[in-house]
């Protein structure tokens, strides 16, 4: 990714933001964080999106949208459920990886501001990634690789790499942790925290996109003072995560 990709992103979230107008009707999706302990200690599975699809360019973590089936399969159609049955069809369709959709942890759920184009209301799960190689189509997916969290941020504050705001939030807690068992074993003991997006601009900065907790939520001001739940997209600069404790 170039410094330009980086700054086009920016611009398109502070575009939107300024014209307001609502996006298509939301579309649910689930993505798994698949983790191992490597050679730098807890490593997760990043997948390179084709630049000509959806979130194009980006590194992601496997997942898509819930598909007819997926909702068949799942017991009384429950979302959670065919959440985990797309987030194992997916990891299986995009890298080749076998996951049990029962042995997934919900980690978080994700909903864009209504004045995204395209929305997508996804839940990510966190588990084990089982031996196995993985294998990619070399179309909707163009590279994989095995990161630590703070290897990807750091790649990504260095322009090498695209993330969405979720995967950067993601990166950031993961990056507290040093194993798989430490991950999943925080992600079981709390309640899936679920992320409503609100973007704010900040002229001559860029984007700021807000969560539960910053003082400029509500009213989607980021210059409002006080506790900060937020990420601070610098359009050509490093993007920076806030969360008051």
């Amino acid at each position: 990714m170039t410094e330009k990709t980086q700054r086009e992103h920016a611009d398109s979230l502070e575009r939107w933001a300024k014209q307001g107008k609502e996006g298509l009707p939301p579309i649910h999706a689930a993505t798994v964080i698949l983790l191992r302990d490597g050679g730098s200690g807890l490593e997760t599975l990043m997948l390179r999106r084709n630049s000509k699809i959806v979130f194009g360019g980006m590194w992601v973590f496997p997942g898509g949208r819930l598909d007819d089936d997926d909702w068949r399969r799942a017991p009384d159609r429950d979302e959670l459920a065919a959440s985990r049955v797309a987030a194992a069809r997916e990891a299986m369709e995009e890298c080749a990886l076998a996951v049990d959709p029962e042995e997934m942890v919900p980690f978080s759920h994700w909903t864009p501001p209504p004045v995204t184009p395209k929305r997508f209301l996804t839940w990510f799960f966190a588990a084990r990634a089982r031996d196995g190689e993985v294998t990619i189509d070399d179309g909707e997916i163009k590279e994989s690789e095995w990161l630590s969290p703070r290897a990807a941020l750091e790649r990504q504050a260095a322009k090498e790499i695209e993330l969405a705001p979720p995967t950067f939030v993601t990166l950031s807690d993961l990056a507290a942790h040093d194993t798989v068992d430490d991950a999943l074993s925080a992600a079981s003991a709390r309640e899936p925290e679920r992320f409503a997006t609100r973007i704010g601009v900040v002229e001559g900065q860029g984007p700021v996109a807000m969560w539960h907790g910053d003082h400029g939520y509500e009213s989607g001001d980021p210059l409002v003072a006080g506790p900060r739940h937020r990420l601070t997209m610098v359009k050509g600069g490093p993007w920076t995560y806030e969360r008051t404790r």
